[in-house]
């Protein structure tokens, strides 16, 4: 499988000219045309750059520093807050921008017009299946604080799924609450310990955007894989009947219906799995 992918690289990269320092016969590398297509006509934080595109703090100075000595992008404070640099195209910028996208444009026609009519569809299927399972090999499960702009923008984003998808709406103020204090480190990642040598999985949620591919199965698994080293022996979570992809993923991920055993107002089905300790712990030594 290795030599597989390694075969797969090197085509890709030769056939797109990521080997060549004049991408797409322009004075630039593929590096910083592919910074002028992230920037893009709105501009973008250096933060997030950076974390879009994978980069070190350092590289990414290197980049930018080339495409602002070319005239291509300035770098200021942030409108509405001035601690975010932000990277923008100039008109100049937006010109080259405009110039690399239609060359873009011919570099992807030149790819398919050799190939059949059905060959050039499955090129683009597998292709897209490449892009998806890429996608998500790059999912990166770390803990988060709760109070995080991030965490909260993915409460709000959750609560606003519920009340469209439940039938009677959702209301956070009649749902259980979650403290704070009871999903921050070293719990996180929305485990509620219950004492008992029991867990529960909370408020589990991936955004519409992720979905197909695979990370609400493996975030599941990274709770239980947490629950079991912090020593549970069981985790537990409740759901709506409503969302039935969530249904079918807890009872293939072997988790059996049980008895309510909370009163959550918007539970209508209750689920528990036992948890094998992880090699090496104190439960698996006792």
């Amino acid at each position: 499988m290795v030599a597989q992918v390694r075969r797969f690289n090197r085509i890709v990269t030769q056939r797109v000219g990521a080997l060549n320092d004049r991408y797409l016969s322009r004075d630039r590398p593929l590096g910083e045309a592919r910074l002028l297509w992230e920037i893009g006509a709105e501009g973008r934080d250096l933060r997030s750059l950076r974390a879009r595109l994978g980069l070190d703090s350092g590289y990414l100075s290197r980049l930018l520093r080339s495409l602002e000595e070319a005239g291509m992008v300035t770098i200021g404070p942030n409108q509405s807050d001035r601690r975010i640099r932000t990277a923008r195209l100039t008109a100049t910028g937006v010109a080259e921008r405009a110039v690399l996208d239609r060359r873009s444009d011919d570099l992807a026609a030149s790819l398919l017009a050799p190939l059949s009519p059905s060959q050039r569809t499955r090129l683009v299927g597998a292709m897209a299946d490449v892009e998806r399972l890429m996608t998500a090999a790059m999912v990166e499960v770390a803990a988060v604080d709760p109070a995080d702009p991030r965490a909260q923008s993915c409460w709000h984003a959750y609560f606003s799924d519920l009340n469209r998808r439940f039938g009677t709406g959702f209301d956070p103020a009649r749902s259980a609450s979650v403290p704070e204090e009871e999903v921050r480190a070293p719990a996180g990642g929305s485990l509620r310990f219950r004492g008992a040598g029991r867990a529960e999985i909370k408020r589990m949620w991936v955004a519409e955007s992720a979905r197909g591919l695979g990370v609400g199965r493996r975030l599941l698994g990274e709770l239980e894989a947490h629950a079991a080293g912090h020593g549970a022996r069981s985790v537990r979570l409740d759901t709506n009947s409503a969302l039935t992809e969530a249904i079918s993923l807890y009872r293939s991920a072997g988790y059996s219906e049980v008895p309510p055993f909370n009163d959550e107002a918007y539970a209508q089905h209750w689920f528990e799995k036992p948890l094998s300790a992880p090699p090496g712990s104190r439960t698996a030594r006792s």
